[in-house]
Order: structure tokens, then C-alpha cells, then sequence
């Protein structure tokens, strides 16, 4: 049986030989056409594979969005290897078990992340390091060693006409790291078809169209940031316009002024361009395919976009089904309010007892995903493919749920602890375990509290050893190792951490502790002043 080609480069290049002047990028104030783009991916993949790079290696990219990122993948799938994106918000002791784990041939890095990087070079053995110096918006003061060389440089000294390598569904494309639960982080592999799938599912539902003008304003690290729609946009002959970070302001004047046709965003996003001045008269009218993950969307933020004719489409899934399992579509927003959806067209979805492994018809259990969307398992990490991949092919997601009598699905609860805060997952231990080793915290435990602009913020519950302790002061101590978004907002003194028999953190009363004592105390958890400590009472007996 023939394989068949069915990564980005082989529409890139069709493209760019079709329809080679048709806008490809908006990027801060530049316009790539397809012609520009192809040439741009196919010298950094000829010097890459000059270099020796090819199937079995792996490029990191670190920055922010911008144009060298999706250069960067679509360059790394022209020559056979697999890309690999990093957090930007992740602090240095982060990269650095990343990179250690994922073991890249070569690593592509913005002057901000390059200098995070470069004092933790010596054990990471990365062989080539290639400066990203020919985009001012990523300008920044770094001293850097001399073994970063020039990106610019690099890409112009190479010849286009180098041809790209066929990749087929089983061959990989891109390995995502999510945080663990016990804060190793998780490298989830990706194949091209995986990919490809994704494109599939999202075409047989959502209404997107050949010519399509995205905004790309969620992290393309992360999966629904990168193949929701933006590697789809471009596959179809669309125009991406790529925003670095996401500014609210500067998202509705793109929405109105570029007639964007479709997006990815996290509910917050959607919250926060709500509250922009000028949005109850912004022309919207061209806005057909907004999907929102990430976090369940708020009924009234539905409602508010219904009222300006655009259907908010939720959709769930993880980075490990790349990203979609459901969808729910227009017609049914208002209907199906809380829903994620029906499963896509080519994935399934089943409601399991997560004690007997038995499935469920009525009632909520964990859902798991099959298809051919999700992924084979996580890089050099055996123990946790075994434990959420099942021989049949069925991804454990960790995520409870249930399936109404028409057939769509609730999400109502997490297995595990996971906190979403503006749409990042943040693990509670990996908190936990930084904190503990302050001198002044006896126990600790991190939960997750409701919030008005984020969904939910990071509060860590503690027993102090002696003295007193700040939020300001512990949110300093923990940043030295982990990303501020990760930081906790809300600070409980106790005398002590409730734990179980088993001498375990109980969550859910520690939970429903804090949310019960902070009304009793009259503090709203959503306007909790930002640096204030909330000292309460010893328990009740």
C-alpha cells in the first residue's frame, strides 16, 4: 500500500507553485506570500540538512509567536526531524529538563529565551544554536557566549531549491511538553497524520474556507494554538495574521479591520476582548468559526457574542488528540450551554468507571479518546504511555464527564487535580514541591479557586514553621524556579493542611474549606486583593 504525503510542506510547496502570490503571514507589519514563505522554509531546510539534520532528530524553538516559529516547523518537517516548542513562560530550571529530556540536534531561540538558555548550556549537549536576529519585535539587550551563531546568516547562505522529504502519518512532527502531576514534564509525540487528522475532523465541521484570514493570538506552543487552525489556515491557501502575545485591544482591531474569518482562543481571551472599549459597535459580521478551549466557556460570555451574531463553538481535547475529540456546533451553543460537544466525525469518545474500567452509559465517569488524531504516547517516558494509552488504542484524558440522552458531552471534574488558569494547565504538586522547601512552611498544599478573569487562580494553602509570610514574599521565592503564571494569587494561613487517612493532601476538602471560610469571612475569592495574605481562624472541630 502506497504512503502517502500528508505533512504542511507538501501543501506549501502546491501553494506556492498554484497560487504563489496569495498572502501567506501577516506578521508585525510584514506580508509573506507563498512564493516568500516557501523560499524562506526551504533555505533553512536546505542548511539543515547540509548540517546532517534529518529523520531521528529534533529542533527546539524557543520564543514567542512570530513568523521564524512557523518557519521554524515547517523547515524541521522539510527536512524529516521533529519539532519541538517551548513554553516561553517557563523559567530556566524548566527549559533546562525539557531540553535534557528531548535531547534537540538543534535549538532556534529568541535573544530573551537565549539568554535564560545560556548559562544552562554545558549538560544539554546541543549541537548547533542558531541566534534569531532578523526580527526587531524580538529585539532584547542579551549577553550571550560565543556559541550562538547567526539565524539570518544561516538561512540566506543556503540554496531554495533543495527538495523537501516526503513525510507519511506514521513519521513525527512535533513533540509538545505538558506538565506532569508529579511536575516532570511530559513530551507528547505527534505524528504528521495525527496532524492531519486533526485538519479532517475540523473540516467536516466547522466552517472554515478555502482563502480563510486567522488570527493567531493564542501560544503556538501549545497544540490549539498551533494546528486548531493556524497550520489548516495555511494548508487551504488562508492568510494567518501572527500577534506575538495576545493584547485585547490590539485583537479586536485586527477582527474588524482584517475581517478575520476564524480564531483559537481561551475563554479569558474572549472575556478580555469583551471589556475592550468599542466592542458593542465592532463589525464582527466576518467572524464564522471562533472555537474556545482550554476551560469551560461562562454562559453569559456566550450570550454577550451571540447578541453580535458570532456562534462561540466550544471544543475539548488535550495535546494528546491534537487537539480535538469534540465540538459543539453553532446551532446548538445556546441549546447544549456547558456542553463540549459531539465527537469529532473520525475520533471516538467513551465515558469510562475510572475504578472497574467497565464503560458507563448513565452518569459521569473518565473519558477517554480514540482515533486516528490521538497520539502513540510520550517521548522516553514508557511508564506514563503505559499508564494513559491502552493497548486498543484508547487515550485515558484524566477528565471526568458524561454523555447527555442526545449524545453530547459535560465535562463536570478533573481526575487529577489539573488548575486552568487562562487557559494553561497548572499542576498543583509541581507547585506544592517548590514551596515546601521554604524555610518558613511547615506543610502546603496548592489548589485551585475560582477567578473572574482567569477561571481560576493558584491559592496555596500553608502551616507556617514560625514567623510570617507574605504573598508578595512567597510569590518572590517561588519565581526563582517557576513560571509566574504559575505563581500563586491567593495566600491561606491555617493551623493546619487537611490530609487524609492515608496521610495524603485531601483536595476536596481543603477545597471546599477555603472557598466556605473565605465567604464566611466575607472575601470574595475573584476580588482578593492581589498582595494581601488572608489569615483565618484555626479549623473547627
Amino acid at each position: 500500500m502506497t504512503s502517502y504525503d500528508v505533512s504542511a510542506v507538501r501543501q506549501l510547496e502546491r501553494l506556492a507553485r498554484y497560487q504563489g502570490r496569495r498572502t501567506a503571514i501577516l506578521y508585525e507589519g510584514r506580508a509573506l506570500d507563498y512564493s516568500e514563505l516557501r523560499d524562506l522554509v526551504a533555505r533553512l531546510g536546505a542548511g539543515l540538512r547540509a548540517d546532517g539534520v534529518g529523520p531521528g532528530d529534533r529542533i527546539a524553538y524557543a520564543g514567542l509567536n512570530s513568523l521564524a516559529f512557523l518557519v521554524g516547523y515547517l523547515a524541521t518537517a522539510w527536512v524529516g526531524a521533529a519539532y519541538v516548542p517551548l513554553n516561553f513562560r517557563l523559567a530556566g530550571p524548566e527549559l533546562r529538563d525539557i531540553l535534557l529530556d528531548a535531547r534537540p540536534d538543534v535549538l532556534l531561540a529568541e535573544p530573551a529565551q537565549a539568554a535564560i538558555i545560556d548559562p544552562l548550556l554545558e549538560p544539554l549537549d546541543i549541537r548547533r544554536l542558531y541566534l534569531i536576529d532578523d526580527d526587531p519585535s524580538a529585539y532584547a539587550d542579551a549577553t550571550l557566549s560565543s556559541v550562538w551563531e547567526s539565524y539570518s546568516e544561516f538561512v540566506a547562505a543556503h540554496d531554495p531549491s533543495v527538495p523537501a522529504l516526503s513525510r507519511t502519518e506514521e513519521d513525527l512532527a512535533l513533540v509538545l511538553y505538558t506538565s506532569g502531576t508529579t511536575g516532570r514534564a511530559k513530551g507528547v509525540t505527534l505524528t504528521h497524520g495525527n496532524l492531519w487528522w486533526n485538519w479532517v475532523n475540523v473540516d467536516s465541521v466547522v466552517d472554515t474556507r478555502v482563502g480563510d484570514v486567522s488570527l493567531a493570538i493564542a501560544p503556538l506552543f501549545h497544540i490549539g494554538g498551533l494546528n486548531a487552525v493556524t497550520l489548516r489556515t495555511l494548508t487551504r491557501g488562508g492568510t494567518v495574521i501572527v500577534r506575538r502575545t495576545f493584547d485585547p485591544a490590539q485583537a479586536l482591531r485586527d477582527l474588524v479591520e482584517h475581517r478575520v474569518n476564524s480564531m483559537f482562543v481561551v475563554p479569558a481571551m474572549l472575556a478580555a476582548i469583551r471589556r475592550e472599549p468599542g466592542f458593542a459597535e465592532a463589525d464582527l459580521s466576518e467572524l464564522r468559526s471562533t472555537i474556545a478551549a482550554g476551560a469551560p466557556v461562562p454562559p453569559a460570555l456566550i450570550e454577550s457574542y451571540a447578541a453580535k451574531g458570532v456562534s462561540l463553538q466550544q471544543a475539548w481535547g488535550l495535546t494528546e488528540t491534537a487537539p480535538f475529540s469534540t465540538y459543539l456546533e453553532p446551532a446548538m451553543t445556546l441549546e447544549k450551554l456547558g456542553s463540549c460537544g459531539i465527537p469529532m466525525p473520525y475520533t471516538e469518545v467513551k465515558v469510562v468507571d475510572p475504578a472497574t474500567l467497565t464503560d458507563v452509559d448513565e452518569g459521569s465517569g473518565e473519558l477517554w479518546v480514540r482515533g486516528p488524531n490521538v497520539s502513540r504516547g510520550y517521548w522516553n517516558n514508557p511508564e506514563a504511555t503505559a499508564d494513559a494509552f491502552t493497548p486498543d488504542g484508547w487515550f485515558r484524558t484524566g477528565d471526568l464527564g458524561y454523555r447527555d440522552a442526545d449524545g453530547y458531552f459535560f465535562i463536570v471534574d478533573r481526575l487529577k487535580d489539573m488548575i486552568i488558569s487562562g487557559g494553561e494547565n497548572i499542576y498543583p504538586a509541581e507547585i506544592e514541591k517548590i514551596l515546601s522547601a521554604h524555610a518558613q512552611i511547615e506543610d502546603v498544599a496548592v489548589v485551585g479557586v475560582p477567578d473572574e478573569k482567569w477561571g481560576e487562580a493558584v491559592c496555596a494553602v500553608v502551616k507556617l514553621a514560625g514567623g510570617t509570610l507574605t504573598l508578595d514574599e512567597l510569590r518572590d521565592y517561588a519565581a526563582r524556579s517557576v513560571a509566574r503564571y504559575k505563581l500563586p494569587t491567593r495566600l491561606i494561613v491555617r493551623d493546619e493542611v487537611r490530609r487524609n487517612g492515608a496521610g495524603k493532601l485531601d483536595k476536596p476538602a481543603i477545597r471546599a474549606e477555603v472557598n466556605e471560610l473565605l465567604r464566611e469571612q466575607g472575601t470574595s475569592v475573584e476580588t482578593a486583593s492581589f498582595t494581601e495574605t488572608i489569615r483565618l481562624p484555626p479549623r473547627r472541630s
